[in-house]
């Protein structure tokens, strides 16, 4: 088994950030590396069938992020030919990857339909062979992520079996199950079981939404560190907290100011030349459900913002909700609002797959 590379502060649990389908890309990597990058970066996953070759967008997510923060690359796929040539690739273009993960979790119909990701889960006997043959091409670390099952939990401790026979280096746990995805509490105790079992070190996922809650769950599974996603695209300084929380410092703690800046930033990250202004607008309000998320109460940002049209409506419903009146001095909220919901997929969003 392959150590993995140390925190940043050694002694302290890992951090990482989790693989998120058009978020966890260059721009948004940069942008961690700007407000407090975690111990370990994970990719967007790469999708491997008979065609595919790496993409310049995923090198360069890979040799380009300037974090100073290791990256694994994250493939989802079922075919082992495949799978061993896209291993073979990446080692022969020698990235600077610190090791390949595994996506066995991916909640989304159209992934866990044609058998990857989370459908995975439902043949113990397909994720044997998949993990023995990329266990037997990467020459160095092999990590997994993975749910508790696909609509329950009768295969769990025969997929941990498989991860102990093929010497998986870590598994990241989101502890819901596939037909959950997102909408459930988490089964935290699964990841508990999971630590129990397992050789290899265990992050735990799945609403980490803050540094006391992060603690909670370090405290409740015993996991080697945390996995956070949607809730790092909400509070973008939420490793840097947990970084100042472990070592006993005092806690950043963001205004509705910082948050505008925030917006701004994103803004600037995720243009190109192919994306005309609505476009833009829209695919922003893909980060913007989370950010609203932690607004007001009454949820009033989300109606305004999902309702914009160009980057001066934007502009003018960001301003009138974060800056104006004196706003701007205001502590942005550990937590989100409750009640609050993201939708990510409105009608005026083009959707978010996490």
């Amino acid at each position: 088994m392959t150590p993995l590379p140390e925190p940043l502060i050694p002694g302290q649990p890992w951090t990482a950030l989790a693989p998120m389908q058009d978020v966890t890309n260059l721009p948004f990597m940069q942008l961690l590396g700007k407000y407090g990058a975690p111990d370990l970066l994970f990719t967007e996953f790469f999708r491997v069938h008979g065609h595919s070759s790496l993409d310049q967008p995923m090198i360069d997510s890979i040799c380009q992020h300037g974090t100073g923060r290791p990256v694994f690359i994250q493939l989802i796929g079922e075919s082992l030919p495949d799978l061993e040539r896209t291993v073979r690739e990446i080692e022969e273009r020698e990235l600077p990857v610190a090791g390949i993960d595994l996506n066995m979790g991916c909640p989304a119909p159209k992934v866990y339909k044609k058998n990857v990701g989370g459908g995975l889960l439902r043949e113990p006997c397909k994720v044997d062979e998949v993990l023995g043959c990329l266990r037997a091409a990467i020459k160095g670390r092999f990590t997994v992520k993975m749910r508790i099952g696909f609509d329950g939990d009768e295969h769990f401790e025969a997929i941990l079996d498989l991860v102990e026979k093929h010497d998986v280096d870590l598994l990241s746990l989101h502890a819901r199950t596939v037909k959950e995805a997102y909408r459930s509490e988490v089964h935290y105790e699964y990841i508990k079981r999971a630590v129990e079992r397992a050789p290899c070190p265990v992050l735990a996922n799945g609403n980490v939404t803050s540094v006391a809650k992060g603690q909670w769950v370090l405290d409740e599974t015993k996991s080697a560190g945390l996995m956070v996603g949607r809730s790092c695209i909400r509070n973008p300084w939420i490793f840097r907290q947990l970084r100042e929380h472990f070592s006993g410092q005092p806690i950043f703690q963001p205004t509705l100011g910082d948050v505008r800046n925030y917006i701004e930033d994103l803004f600037q990250s995720t243009g190109h030349k192919k994306r005309d202004e609505l476009s833009h607008v829209n695919h922003m309000k893909k980060f913007l459900n989370f950010v609203g998320l932690g607004v007001d109460v009454d949820g009033q940002f989300l109606h305004d913002m999902r309702r914009t049209r160009s980057k001066d409506e934007l502009d003018t419903v960001c301003d009138r909700h974060l800056i104006d009146n004196g706003r701007a001095e205001l502590l942005f909220p550990d937590e989100p609002i409750k009640g609050l919901i993201a939708r990510p997929n409105c009608e005026t969003s083009q959707g978010c797959s996490l």
